[in-house]
């Protein structure tokens, strides 16, 4: 379990592409090493094993699976990700309760920038809009945010300059594509309520 608040990130640094996946090698100031093997890392909100840790370069493996639902399919040397480490027992959660399985993914139509911070304006298919509670939680490549707006093909986020500053949400740009995971309470809600029906 992860709660989607962001301190690290690190940076792709080689691809290997395999038949039924890719290994993932980022950059990172982690500090995980072979005693961490195993380990479950939020990357962008996709929960990855850590198979290898040596010199700060963390090596993740990605399923087709995990590519065909993220943004991962279209990876490139030198992006940047969010890492999250696991949550420990007693931790406080300052963001909401987030899995790590990724729904889908949306796509930036707008970035409208009020005084310092920035509101995102999302596509997302059909589907997953449908799931959507206006003000609940939503978590965007791996960050625990709230959704201010439900719009007619998607939400808009509202970012302040201190997560802008420590994630990469700061680097998006109008086309960019995300990681999304909605809100697990609000899956249980719907399907609770669908089944009363």
């Amino acid at each position: 379990m992860f709660n989607g608040i962001i301190f690290n990130q690190g940076v792709v640094k080689k691809i290997l592409k395999r038949s039924k996946g890719v290994n993932l090698f980022l950059k990172s100031k982690l500090k995980l090493t072979n005693k961490n093997l195993g380990i479950s890392v939020s990357c962008d909100g996709v929960c990855l094993t850590l198979i290898s840790a040596k010199n700060k370069l963390l090596e993740f493996y990605l399923s087709n699976e995990t590519l065909k639902r993220s943004k991962f399919k279209s990876l490139k040397i030198g992006d940047y990700i969010n890492l999250e480490l696991p949550l420990k027992k007693g931790q406080k959660i300052s963001g909401h309760i987030c899995q790590g399985h990724v729904d889908t993914t949306a796509k930036i139509n707008k970035i409208l920038k009020k005084d310092k911070s920035l509101i995102y304006d999302f596509k997302i298919d059909k589907l997953y809009k449908k799931e959507l509670v206006n003000k609940a939680s939503i978590l965007v490549n791996g960050v625990s945010l709230t959704i201010s707006k439900i719009t007619k093909n998607g939400f808009k986020i509202w970012t302040i300059p201190h997560t802008l500053k420590l994630t990469n949400l700061s680097k998006l740009k109008k086309g960019s594509i995300v990681n999304v995971e909605i809100d697990i309470l609000s899956k249980y809600v719907k399907k609770y309520l669908n089944e009363k029906k």
